[in-house]
Parts: C-alpha cells; structure tokens; sequence
C-alpha cells in the first residue's frame, strides 16, 4: 500500500456529471471516501479528484471514448480531500435525456484488485515518465515545428 491510500475493499462508489464535468450527484459511499462533503462536492468540477499520478493520456482515452457514445472501464486513482488517494476501477457511462441527446456522464468505482493494482501502479508511473519526457522534448523544440507534434 502506498503512503497516504485509503484502501476501497467493498461497495461502489457512483458520481455523475453534466458535459462540463461539474459533479451533479454523489453517493454516500463517495462522500465517505473521498472525504468531501456534499456542499463541497455538488457543482465542483470532477477534476479536482484527479490525482497528478493520473496519466494524461488514459484521462484523454476516457473522454474521447464517453464523449463518442462509448463506455470506458479502467484504473483510476482519485484524490481525496487532505491528500491522501484511493485505487478504483471505474466504468464511465454516457448519460442521455429522454429526446436521447447526451448530458452527462455516470462513474461508477469498483474495489481494485491487490494483483492487478500493482502492475498498474508500475504501469502508470512508466506513462507518466514516459509524459514528463515527451513534455520535455516538446518544450526544447521551437514552437513553429512542435506544433505539429501536439
């Protein structure tokens, strides 16, 4: 276990949100985890969850998935209010009204595996070193030519 992981063993945490990603819903089991209030969570933009552990790229493939109509399932590692963080599995659902117009999202967090967490942990912290060298080589070439490697 790393330092400051609360450890999700049971349940399923759900969160919802509009196309902005301002969190419209939280169950309880969310609350309790993640330490927010309901005050401090309803109409707070989702990424204030989000871990700087977390890999651009599998955020990216997440919203490009949703937002083509798609479902996405995947680790993710939230951040909770005071710093520390929890492992989920997440599945996240596009939302859409009754005229079938999208408007939102459903997450819905699942307890991880101990086995499986562990390779992801070793994954994503070689994606994040594999980011910060990619920002690097981006920041040392002029930008007229790393455009067009963005």
């Amino acid at each position: 276990m790393e330092e400051n992981e609360i450890l999700f063993e049971e349940g399923t945490m759900i969160t919802e949100t509009d196309l902005s990603g301002t969190i419209t819903y939280a169950n309880r089991l969310f609350f309790q985890y993640s330490g927010y209030s309901k005050e401090e969570l309803i109409g707070a933009p989702h990424s204030m969850l989000r871990h700087p552990d977390m890999p651009e790229c599998c955020l990216d493939a997440m919203m490009d998935t949703v937002n083509s109509g798609e479902t996405w399932e995947g680790y993710v590692k939230n951040l909770c209010k005071g710093g520390k963080h929890f492992w989920a599995i997440v599945v996240v659902t596009p939302k859409y009204d009754e005229k079938n117009s999208l408007v939102g999202f459903i997450a819905a967090r699942k307890p991880p595996g101990k086995l499986t967490l562990e390779e992801i942990k070793i994954k994503y912290a070689q994606m994040m070193a594999n980011e910060m060298c990619r920002n690097e080589l981006i920041g040392s070439i002029p930008e007229s030519f790393s455009q067009s490697i963005r």
